[in-house]
């Protein structure tokens, strides 16, 4: 199938972007030493949720996936559900790979440490719905499929996290005779995951489009509304990693040799699923746009929803939540460096210009 994809205009990184590392470094360190020497900050964002979901943290989330969703063509999405390749593929790194991948490096990394090697499972069973948005879009990936596969992500994680949940945490351990440990996690806490952390922007980005080409016109929409929203997706990306981090920063900071060893895993998981989606993308003849789609959405893991089940079913001052939170402690520095590892890529392997406007053939 071959599709046309224009893009408005060229994307340039904005002085934001190309310090973008340094500003999530910051966040990250603020919002540790928040949670270290503030506990009364900490105690009240665990105080301030409603069905397992922080609000403040759920704000910081809407910020940041609100001006991605408001950029994608919709009209555009029929053109990217027509590309079996790359939803069968997206399906199978995501919930057969993903999930397999990470119980192997759980047990061969965390052999002796039972609880942190179930909160690892747990992460990997939990598909990105929220951040990937962010990196697809600074690696100027394929807005339009990004959309299309999140939305993928959220039905199955909907259906199967309890399912794998089940399997990897029960049946397989028994099978080949290791130590299992059950999940209870209910249906609809996870479906209140996925509406809270996509269902809301994403209608919100399909009004903003429809209302404001209607109103106003493509141009004004494309060149006006969206340049003035842009930048809120990455401040509330590092508001959210602020307030992520302050949650859980005195028991980071208390057990560093045990992040340590959380993180080994963790940053082999990322590599693998990031190289497995890219490379896969570029056998298949995808493209750069969509390849790099392919491998955010493979890679990234949706930590929200990890953090919550492993909270709401071992404790907050569980080994199980604590790898939760080491989640995205590791996820975030890691994929910002792989948006620049893709792009690296657009030229050196797709031999193409990721900002430059382009035809593409999938």
């Amino acid at each position: 199938m071959t599709d046309t994809l224009t893009r408005t205009a060229p994307r340039r990184l904005s002085t934001l972007d190309k310090w973008l590392p340094l500003w999530i470094g910051l966040a990250m360190v603020a919002g540790l030493l928040l949670g270290r020497f503030v506990p009364a900050l900490s105690d009240a964002l665990s105080a301030m949720e409603v069905g397992g979901i922080s609000i403040p943290i759920g704000l910081g989330l809407l910020v940041m996936m609100y001006p991605v969703l408001a950029k994608v063509r919709y009209d555009k999405v029929a053109a990217v559900t027509g590309d079996k390749k790359l939803l069968v593929s997206s399906l199978v790194l995501n919930w057969l790979v993903g999930p397999a991948v990470m119980f192997a490096l759980a047990w061969i990394f965390l052999p002796d440490l039972p609880e942190y090697r179930t909160g690892l499972i747990i992460v990997g069973l939990a598909r990105c719905i929220a951040m990937v948005v962010i990196w697809n879009d600074l690696a100027c990936g394929d807005r339009e499929a990004t959309a299309v596969l999140v939305a993928i992500n959220s039905v199955f994680q909907v259906v199967m996290f309890s399912v794998l949940g089940w399997f990897y945490l029960t049946v397989l351990p028994g099978w080949l005779g290791l130590d299992a440990q059950g999940l209870e996690i209910s249906v609809w806490q996870i479906a209140l995951n996925v509406l809270v952390f996509l269902g809301i922007p994403l209608v919100a980005g399909f009004a903003s489009r429809f209302i404001g080409e209607k109103r106003k016109g493509r141009d004004w929409y494309e060149e006006k509304f969206l340049s003035r929203i842009g930048p809120w997706a990455l401040y509330g990306l590092l508001f959210t990693i602020v307030l992520l981090f302050a949650l859980q920063g005195e028991q980071v900071t208390s057990h560093p040799m045990d992040v340590a060893r959380i993180a080994l895993p963790l940053l082999v998981y990322f590599a693998l699923m990031w190289f497995a989606g890219i490379l896969l993308g570029k056998a298949l003849g995808l493209g750069y746009a969509r390849s790099t789609t392919l491998a955010f959405t493979a890679a990234g893991n949706n930590f929200e929803l990890a953090i919550a089940v492993a909270i709401g079913t071992f404790g907050a001052a569980s080994g199980q939540a604590l790898a939760g939170v080491v989640g995205p402690l590791i996820e975030v520095p890691v994929l910002v460096g792989l948006v620049y590892v893709s792009l690296w890529a657009a030229k050196a392997w797709f031999h193409t210009d990721p900002y430059a406007t382009e035809s593409r053939t999938s």
